[in-house]
């Protein structure tokens, strides 16, 4: 199973402090970049892989999708969605996305932000979306890049002009990787972006859109916070398509 680390009541409500859980989608700075790989959703049928508050949930409902279905693994994040939601077309589910069980052809759009690096079966999880996605159907995520994951060395890497560089480590050993983020022992799953690409091909998606995210001048001058991730992409966007 999937670690649970969002129902661990530290993690939880250090979590509920960011800007992207105060303020939803709008607090997410990718998420103007994300918007853009969406498919057309009025009349649709989506599912949200991690759904947390809910907020990909709601938005899709103003978008016209015709079935919302919002699963997690966390019973806070399940109970604070259903708290802000208040439409019988938005179903939330526990489900382990390591096991996720959906029927054939089900959904037009497979959506997820910043979950799937948490798991360690990425490829049973492709192929389970690749069954439950009508033909043409699109799934659209997000997740820490590779190089965000891999383990850094000490210190910055000086070019002979001054520039710097983060020195990036054991990028192309794959497996476990245990961070120290609002909470001791958070697990996360680090493999190359090649994995990625080669785990959706393998699952009979077509790639549709990579994008190794970094935001704009006028976002790092909203937010200074985010200059570092012009030095290294903290996440990737990715946009595929099940053929038909």
């Amino acid at each position: 199973m999937t670690q649970n680390i969002y129902d661990n009541p530290q993690f939880f409500a250090g979590y509920a402090t960011l800007d992207r859980s105060v303020k939803g989608l709008d607090g997410a700075p990718e998420w103007p970049a994300l918007r853009a790989l969406l498919p057309e959703l009025k009349g649709k049928q989506v599912i949200d892989l991690g759904c947390g508050y809910g907020w990909f949930c709601r938005w899709a409902l103003e978008q016209g999708a015709r079935r919302i279905l919002g699963v997690d693994v966390s019973e806070k994040m399940l109970a604070q969605a259903r708290e802000m939601t208040h439409s019988p077309l938005i179903d939330y589910q526990r489900q382990d996305l390591e096991s996720l069980h959906l029927p054939a052809e089900s959904v037009s759009l497979a959506y997820s932000s910043l979950a799937l690096h948490y798991l360690q079966n990425i490829d049973g999880l492709f192929s389970t979306l690749f069954q439950a996605l009508k033909p043409g159907g699109s799934v659209v995520f997000s997740a820490e890049h590779p190089i965000y994951t891999a383990p850094l060395k000490q210190g910055w890497i000086v070019g002979s002009e001054g520039e710097k560089a983060w020195p990036v480590s054991h990028y192309q050993q794959e497996g476990e990787r245990i961070s120290n983020w609002f909470a001791d022992g958070v697990k996360k799953q680090h493999r190359t972006l090649a994995t990625w690409v080669n785990a959706l091909i393998a699952a009979g998606f077509v790639i549709e859109h990579l994008d190794e995210w970094g935001p704009s001048a006028e976002q790092i001058q909203a937010n200074p916070a985010l200059d570092e991730e012009k030095e290294r992409p903290m996440l990737f966007l990715l946009s595929a398509r099940k053929p038909g």
